[in-house]
C-alpha cells in the first residue's frame, strides 16, 4: 500500500487558510485523496493519528495527547495561523479535543459521525465483536461492504485495518465508549457545523444533542442518507458540503436535526 502524503501544497501562492483533514479510525489518512479537488487552492494536511497509518508501531497516546500531539504536527507541517479542522469519526473526537484544548490554533471547525456519549447497548457489543475479530480479513471485507465503498476504497480499508495493533483498538475504543465530550470545548466561539449521518448509529445524534447544549453557537445538521466515512462513498456531495463551509456557508441540502431524548 503506497504511503499518502500528510501535506499537499497548492500549485500557486494562495491566502486561504490550511485546512486539516482528520481520518476516521477505522481508516487512515489516504481517505481524503477524493477531498482534495475541492481544497486544491488550499494547503491542505492530512496527518497520521498516532496508532495508524504510517505511526502504527506508535501507542495511542489518548484523545488528548493525540489532540496536542496534533497542535504539533499541524506547525510541523506547516501551517501558519489558524487552520479550518474537519474530521470524521475518530477524527471528529480528536477535532473538538484539539478545539478545547489549543483553540488558537482553530479558526472554524467541522466534525460528522462524532460520538462525545458513551457507547452502551448493542453499539458497545458490536464494537467487542470487532475487537474479536480485528485480525480476519473476512470482518474488514465485511465492514468495508457495509460502508459502501468502492472496489479500491475496499482494499485499502482492508489492509490498513489489519496493519492496526489490535491493543491500539481495544485502548481506544475502550476511552471513547466511556464518553469523549471535551473538557472546556465551551469556551470556543469560532464558527462550528456539526454532522451526524442519518444512518449513522444511534449515538451520533446523541452526541449531535449534548454537543448543541454544550456549544449553542454551533451550526448541528444532519446528512440525508449519509454514514459514517461518506467522503469516500459520496464524494460529490461532501465535497460540495465541504466548499460551502470553508466558503463561509452552510449546504442547504443539509437537514436540521431531529431532537432525541438522551
Amino acid at each position: 500500500m503506497t504511503a499518502f502524503p500528510e501535506a499537499h501544497r497548492p500549485s500557486v501562492a494562495s491566502t486561504h487558510r490550511a485546512v486539516v483533514l482528520l481520518h476516521a479510525g477505522s481508516a487512515a489518512n489516504w481517505m481524503w485523496e477524493p477531498q482534495l479537488p475541492a481544497v486544491r487552492d488550499r494547503l491542505a494536511l492530512t496527518p497520521h493519528l498516532p496508532g495508524f497509518g504510517e505511526r502504527i508501531a506508535e501507542e495511542w497516546p489518548g484523545i488528548a495527547g493525540a489532540a496536542d500531539d496534533l497542535a504539533r504536527r499541524i506547525r510541523d507541517l506547516g501551517a501558519e495561523g489558524p487552520v479550518d479542522l474537519v474530521g470524521l469519526s475518530l477524527g471528529g473526537v480528536v477535532a473538538l479535543h484539539l478545539t478545547a484544548r489549543h483553540p488558537q490554533l482553530v479558526a472554524s471547525v467541522l466534525t460528522s459521525g462524532t460520538a462525545v456519549m458513551p457507547v452502551v447497548g448493542t453499539a458497545r457489543a458490536l464494537s467487542a465483536l470487532q475487537l474479536m475479530l480485528w485480525n480476519r480479513r473476512a470482518m474488514w471485507r465485511a465492514q468495508a461492504s457495509a460502508l459502501g465503498l468502492t472496489a479500491e476504497a475496499v482494499e485499502r480499508y482492508v489492509e490498513h485495518g489489519l496493519s492496526v495493533r489490535r491493543t491500539t483498538a481495544r485502548v481506544l475504543l475502550d476511552e471513547i465508549s466511556a464518553g469523549a465530550m471535551p473538557e472546556g470545548l465551551d469556551r470556543y466561539r469560532g464558527r462550528m457545523l456539526l454532522l451526524a449521518g442519518e444512518l449513522d448509529p444511534a449515538v451520533m445524534a446523541e452526541s449531535l444533542e449534548a454537543l448543541r447544549e454544550v456549544v449553542p453557537h454551533a451550526e448541528t445538521r444532519t446528512a440525508p442518507g449519509m454514514r459514517c466515512i461518506w467522503n469516500i462513498d459520496n464524494p460529490k456531495r461532501f465535497n460540495a458540503m465541504l466548499r460551502d463551509w470553508l466558503r463561509g456557508g452552510v449546504d442547504h441540502w443539509l437537514l436540521e436535526p431531529t431532537h432525541v431524548l438522551l
